[in-house]
């Protein structure tokens, strides 16, 4: 075999995976289409929980200044996601094309082997691995690997080639996105229904502005290139009587309101991750977070399969776990849809929404929703309010040196954090899980971990494990890292 994975596809979940594949210590190869990449803005940002994941691989410094705000909307109703504690909407004003490129760093520092220029155009999965053939510089080549993992985006060309079910429903509007120059634009952050539709515009800084335009009865059309930045002009001063003719376009887009994900996320030794496995309307800015959540779940488990060391279930796990959070992630995001795009039909509905969200525990729901806080995994049985949920942030004391729990996460290892004097020995784990032993410091009021003895978490930073009975400690963590050894 050249090398136990290929992740098709260099966008954020592909270099997600390839870095934690790295980190769990299996090689890999990265294929990718274009020759470079695109440098164009897209996403503008990540949701808090995706943030947190970047901060427990040690990555946040690498973006710069990370401006986050508790001010957001569902559904163009506002929202203040502060309600959750320690929350907010996101990391805003950060381009796709910077996230991409701090991503792509950290993965070939940890050794991918990312290739540019690739295009794949057939797959075989014989049981015992995947040929895979491609198209690059050089022209025609196969490759082999164990697995395939298709990051390629919400047009994935793999996905169609293992035969993933891809059910849904297609776009009904068209939408266009640019970001715009040489025009003096009215701020509308979180978008702005009128007459005929939505727009939204949003300063990017070096006198640029976001725009993006949604007309109704406009129908979707089949395109091979970006729309014409007239095109977008056109419908902006329709919409808003303003006209953005004199301006000009960094970049133009185009996209629609399509519904759909598969049925697995895993087929023989191909899996999917990302925009290739959900596609949906990009409300709220989880389509980046999300699949990026989907590598941080596969990579660590992958990497424990391709070195022998996975207990059995473990690879299907991914499909258990994130499954259902692409079904959430598209639910919320077509409910967002009804309530932001449609017309004054929903009028009534939206007055009743916005009367709900007065409600505390209802912006609760919604913020958790939105921002992923709330994801939770089955993870077997207990009573402590952290299992199958993200370990906190938490400052520790280990002897006399100051870290934090996610500064432990760092490696991408399982960690069993001691935090009682006194608790059994960590008898019956696997090799690689590391024990800690550490003080909290400054745990705030109604903090889960006050009278916690222990926790056992895995390199996603999901709590496996909680309690003060060393005797449990094999049970929970077998399924997950193994027998001891």
């Amino acid at each position: 075999m050249d090398t136990p994975v290929i992740v098709v596809g260099a966008g954020p979940s592909g270099l997600v995976l390839a870095a934690e594949l790295r980190l769990g210590g299996a090689p890999v190869i990265v294929l990718e289409k274009l020759r470079k990449r695109s440098g164009e803005s897209r996403g503008l940002g990540f949701t808090a929980r995706t943030l947190e994941m970047f901060d427990q691989r040690g990555l946040v410094p690498r973006f710069g200044e990370v401006e986050t705000s508790p001010q957001g909307h569902f559904g163009g109703i506002p929202m203040d996601y502060s309600v959750l504690a320690d929350a907010h909407f996101g990391a805003r004003g950060i381009p796709q094309s910077r996230t991409e490129e701090v991503l792509e760093g950290w993965a070939t520092g940890l050794g991918a082997d990312i290739r540019r220029g690739v295009e794949v155009v057939g797959l075989t999965d014989d049981g015992e691995g995947v040929d895979v053939e491609a198209v690059g510089p050089d022209g025609p080549l196969t490759l082999r690997s164990r697995y395939v993992v298709a990051c390629d985006g919400g047009h994935s060309t793999v996905r169609g080639l293992a035969g993933f079910e891809f059910p849904g429903t297609d776009s009904t509007i068209e939408m266009f996105l640019a970001d715009v120059g040489g025009c003096v634009i009215e701020p509308r952050q979180i978008g702005e229904k009128v007459p005929g539709g939505m727009v939204m515009s949003a300063p990017l800084g070096d006198g640029f502005d976001r725009v993006i335009v949604v007309e109704r009865g406009t129908p979707p059309r089949r395109r091979t290139s970006p729309p014409d930045f007239a095109e977008v002009a056109d419908a902006w001063q329709r919409l808003t009587g303003q006209s953005l003719h004199g301006g000009h376009a960094r970049w133009v887009s185009s996209f629609g309101d399509a519904t759909r994900q598969v049925t697995r996320y895993r087929r023989g030794n191909v899996l999917i991750a990302g925009d290739a496995a959900h596609t949906h309307l990009p409300a709220g800015g989880q389509g980046l977070s999300v699949s990026v959540q989907d590598a941080f779940n596969l990579g660590w488990k992958l990497a424990a399969t391709v070195r022998g060391r996975a207990p059995d279930g473990l690879l299907d796990s991914y499909h258990d776990e994130r499954h259902p959070v692409g079904a959430r992630l598209l639910m919320n995001t077509q409910a967002q849809g009804m309530l932001y795009l449609s017309g004054v039909e929903m009028e009534p509905l939206r007055t009743v929404f916005g009367e709900l969200m007065d409600d505390p525990n209802v912006r609760r729901r919604l913020a958790g929703m939105v921002s992923g806080l709330d994801v939770r995994y089955d993870v077997g049985p207990g009573a402590h309010p952290l299992l199958g949920r993200r370990v906190p942030k938490v400052e520790l004391l280990v002897g006399d040196t100051k870290t934090s729990t996610f500064e432990l996460l760092h490696g991408g290892r399982p960690v069993l954090l001691r935090l009682r004097a006194g608790l059994e020995p960590a008898a019956g784990l696997a090799a690689e899980v590391e024990v800690v032993d550490a003080e909290p410091h400054g745990l705030p009021d109604g903090s889960p971990l006050h009278g916690t003895a222990a926790l056992l978490v895995r390199p996603d930073g999901y709590v496996v494990w909680a309690g003060d009975d060393g005797s449990e400690l094999r049970d929970a963590a077998s399924p997950w890292f193994g027998p001891p050894r």
